[in-house]
Parts: structure tokens; sequence; C-alpha cells
């Protein structure tokens, strides 16, 4: 033996999510999930999508239907002229209807009651996201935490977190403290294109906010294409949710977890030889 001592890895709780990240991030993942489920069953009361002004009924770029197949009906999905059998799921599942009952808010057939739980949240959804965007501004947290480096926009550098997170390879200790470039960009997308334009749209489609502020109109491009992209964003937000959700489960979904509950987070910190 050399008499030297080799000195174990130890884990160490630093913090991570501040207070009121965490409280908005909770009531932000209630408020979408029921804003998703609510804005399904309003989509289920056309369940089509068109450009422009006005609906052209014979030519939606998408359109979930339920055509007659012998003594039943088959569900057809049609999505830029392309048709998909989807029976089950989409067009049709029991009954002719868009999305299936278990993905709607309320279950059952209500157009009347899905706007009145989607309008609910969508209140919860903007108040906590002017909460959380106010508070990451005045505390810092959106320059500290979130902005991106201009070395971490360098092409190798994000290849790199590319590579190192398609073969589960997480930041491990002094890194671990902070996000990555891919979780930066990720979060400031979400924080400051794809949520404030799921917003913005939900708006231009109410013909009342319309007398308040007609430019919306003109700005998407008329109310069905401020429909479109209202649906194509919460499918951007969707997916996003589907991709946070395994990564916090590959790189350790307890640590993860009492990181936005208790705001601490365990680290690695390497020993050395002495």
């Amino acid at each position: 033996m050399s008499g030297s001592t080799v000195v174990k890895p130890r884990k160490v709780l630093v913090a991570r999510h501040g207070l009121t990240t965490r409280i908005t991030h909770w009531i932000n993942a209630l408020a979408l999930s029921m804003l998703l489920l609510s804005g399904l069953q309003i989509f289920n009361a056309h369940p089509a999508l068109y450009w422009g002004q006005a609906s052209t009924f014979a030519s939606p770029w998408l359109a979930m239907t339920a055509e007659p197949r012998g003594d039943d009906f088959a569900g057809v999905t049609t999505v830029a002229g392309r048709r998909f059998e989807t029976t089950g799921v989409l067009g049709y599942s029991d009954t002719p209807r868009g999305f299936p009952a278990w993905a709607t808010l309320p279950s059952y057939r209500s157009l009347a009651d899905g706007r009145r739980w989607h309008f609910f949240f969508a209140w919860m959804f903007v108040i906590n996201g002017a909460i959380y965007l106010i508070t990451a501004l005045l505390g810092g947290h959106l320059r500290r935490d979130l902005w991106l480096k201009r070395a971490e926009l360098a092409p190798r550098h994000l290849l790199r977190e590319i590579v190192d997170h398609a073969q589960l390879r997480f930041p491990k200790g002094e890194e671990a403290r902070r996000y990555n470039a891919l979780q930066k960009g990720a979060y400031l997308s979400m924080a400051l294109v794809f949520l404030p334009l799921m917003v913005a749209t939900g708006l231009t489609m109410s013909p009342g906010f319309n007398a308040a502020a007609p430019w919306l109109l003109d700005l998407f491009g008329g109310r069905q294409s401020a429909r479109s992209l209202h649906f194509i964003s919460a499918a951007v937000i969707v997916a996003f949710v589907i991709v946070h959700l395994l990564m916090v489960m590959a790189s350790g979904p307890w640590n993860n977890i009492r990181s936005m509950i208790t705001g601490r987070y365990a680290i690695e910190i390497k020993g050395a030889d002495q």
C-alpha cells in the first residue's frame, strides 16, 4: 500500500429551484393538463382545421371523421390530403368523435362545459405565467439560470449535448448544478414563444376580444389560421412535456421530483487521492 487514502464520492444537496419557480411549476402542470383535456372537448365540436379567415369545409388541412364501413364506422384522419385510418382513437371511438372520451374534459359531449373548464384554467394559466415571468425577470432567474451564453450556442457544444442526451449521458457533479444548453433552449422556447403563442391565438378566436384588438386577426392571418396555430402550439407543448417527463425518468426521477418540491437537488462531489 502506498499509504494514500481514497476519498469516495459523496452526495450533497444544493439549491436548484426557488419557491416561486416550484409553486408556479406545479400550478402550470395542473392548468396545462386541464387546458389540453378541455381544449380537445372544444375541438371535437368541429374536428377540422383550416387556414385563413373562414372555414373552407371542402378542404381542411386536418380533419377527423367517421366514415361508414359495412354495418359500422371507421375513423379516418386526414392530414394535408393524406388519409390515415385511426379507428378506435381518432374520428371514431364507440361513437363518431374527434378525440376519444378518455382524452376530453368532460368525457361526455358538451361544448358549453368544455368551454367553462377551458376558460377557468386559461385564466389560472395566464396569471400563473405572468407571476413566473415577472419574478424570473426581477429576481434574475431568467438571466442567471436560463439565458444561453455564447459558448453554449457553439455548434460543437450543442452537438455534444445532443449526442450525450441521445445516449442518456447526463451532467454529473458540478455540471449538474445548472441547466445545460438544451434545457435552457427548451425552457426559453416554451416560456417566450409557444406558451405566449397559445395564449395570443386563443384570444384571437374570441369575437369579444377581436373588438378590442382587431389587429390580432391580421397578425395571425384570420380566425381559422389562429385556431390552427393554437392547435399546433398545443401539440408542440404536449411533445415538450412528453420529452421532459422521459428525461426526468431517465436522469433520476426521485432526485428531479424532490428538487421541484423542496428546491434541493443532489449532486455527487468526486473525491481525490490524497
